[in-house]
């Protein structure tokens, strides 16, 4: 299991142009059943995205977000012990 960690590298004003295609990439990665678990949309900083599967499968598929592709996004996978899952805070894990 992982965390996609996204960084936004652009103005929020570009995020929001590109926020439609991201919501959709995000639904897609729920009818795939295995990219999302949850997920969050920071403002000015960032996201994140519980995901479970292969590193390179994952890897590729956040490749694939709409903010990656136009440059308004970095990501970052984070390897998440699944035994960790249910005790650990994500806000602490990131910081």
């Amino acid at each position: 299991m992982f965390i996609i960690s996204l960084t936004y590298t652009a103005p929020i004003d570009v995020l929001d142009g590109h926020l439609a295609d991201h919501r959709a990439w995000l639904d897609q990665g729920i009818a795939d059943g295995w990219l999302l678990l949850a997920g969050r949309r920071e403002p000015r900083t960032g996201g994140i995205l519980l995901a479970r599967g292969a590193r390179d499968d994952i890897a590729a598929k956040a490749a694939t977000d709409p903010f990656v592709v136009n440059g308004a996004a970095s990501f970052e996978l984070i390897e998440f012990l699944p035994a960790r899952a249910a005790s650990v805070n994500l806000d602490t894990l990131l910081s």
